[in-house]
């Protein structure tokens, strides 16, 4: 396991292009319920197997925010707390999660930054399934750690 300090001076060499370290999930129903506790949202989208299945979805999706959550977390492992200070997010849902998928958050840094003083990465994330569908992209901008 990488230390703090190692993380850190990783992060330190960040250029434009590099590819940021993957962040792999698995979605079940057990997560999906979790959340739904946690979050207050028990849309029977999310929650109901029988009624989902009536539904154009055919089945139960997992929260988008639980989901955006992982992208959260992928980012957060790169840029450490500079990211939960004051780390942006812009996100595009494009299709949902469903208990049984394996989904996988990508990035890749665009550019490197200066503004006011403080250095910036801009980054462009995704979010795909095992059968490579598209469920977020999003761009993030993370203050790099001094």
């Amino acid at each position: 396991m990488m230390s703090k300090q190692a993380k850190l001076e990783e992060t330190l060499r960040l250029q434009a292009g590099d590819t940021l370290p993957p962040l792999i999930k698995h979605i079940t129903q057990e997560k999906i319920n979790l959340y739904a506790e946690a979050s207050g949202d028990f849309n029977p989208l999310h929650v109901d197997e029988v009624f989902a299945r009536q539904t154009p979805l055919g089945g139960t999706i997992a929260h988008g925010m639980l989901v955006l959550a992982y992208l959260s977390e992928m980012v957060s492992q790169v840029f450490g707390i500079s990211w939960l200070a004051d780390g942006k997010l812009s996100v595009r849902f494009k299709a949902p999660a469903r208990p049984g998928d394996t989904i996988t958050v990508n990035g890749i840094v665009n550019s490197l930054v200066e503004e006011n003083g403080v250095s910036y990465a801009s980054c462009s994330l995704e979010c795909h399934n095992q059968k490579g569908e598209t469920l977020i992209t999003g761009e993030a901008k993370a203050r790099l750690p001094q």
